[in-house]
């Protein structure tokens, strides 16, 4: 099994005001955290840029030396085309798709996603995400990071740059699923109240001066 870690951060983050990947959060950026979990895989992460390529690759040159950085000129398109360009940078890989956007998932979970994957074989045109089970009427939610395997990764060159990622999705076989507890694998970091949201579940709320 040759599993690859993703991190989507091409958006142009218009409602947050800042890039989402370089954001603080507890002292690290967004990029120094999902680098930090995905160290156990053995190969190093690739990062998806497009709006904001040069300052996410210069701190990374600084903060995530082991990371490689690459500008997606169909950024704008949505993120079928960031799968696109990792599947075609990393031929044969399975890939781990992180968006910035689920920026504190625990290495415990990608340590699970990654068990969970080599029992069922490392299908080669499969798709497993992690899900975790809410109240009624909210029931089983699906969230990221997701596994998707090479073959069916590299389909994602097929279809159009705007493709919403569900096309892909639909064309896998097996899709699987892994429930978890973990309720980050649902964040959205989005906007400023999202940002906002994320520190106080890291830091607890702020007191009032």
């Amino acid at each position: 099994m040759s599993v690859a870690p993703v991190i989507l951060a091409a958006g142009a983050s218009r409602r947050l005001g800042e890039p989402k990947a370089l954001v603080d959060l507890g002292g690290r950026s967004v990029i120094q955290r999902l680098v930090e979990v995905l160290g156990k895989l053995p190969a190093a992460p690739l990062v998806i840029t497009g709006h904001h390529h040069a300052e996410i690759e210069a701190h990374a040159a600084r903060w995530a030396p082991g990371a490689e950085v690459t500008y997606n000129p169909d950024w704008s398109e949505g993120r079928t085309s960031g799968v696109a360009l990792a599947a075609a940078r990393l031929p044969g890989a399975d890939l781990l798709i992180c968006p910035a956007d689920v920026p504190l998932v625990s290495a415990a979970l990608i340590d699970s996603l990654a068990a969970e994957w080599l029992r069922h074989g490392a299908p080669a045109r499969g798709w497993l995400a992690p899900s975790v089970e809410g109240p009624p009427p909210e029931g089983r939610r699906f969230g990221h990071p997701i596994l998707i395997g090479a073959r069916l990764a590299s389909e994602a060159r097929e279809l159009p740059a705007d493709a919403p990622l569900r096309e892909l999705r639909d064309r896998a076989a097996p899709l699987l699923s892994l429930a978890t507890s973990d309720r980050a694998i649902l964040d959205d970091l989005d906007a400023p109240e999202d940002l906002l949201a994320l520190r106080e579940r890291l830091e607890g709320p702020s007191r009032p001066r």
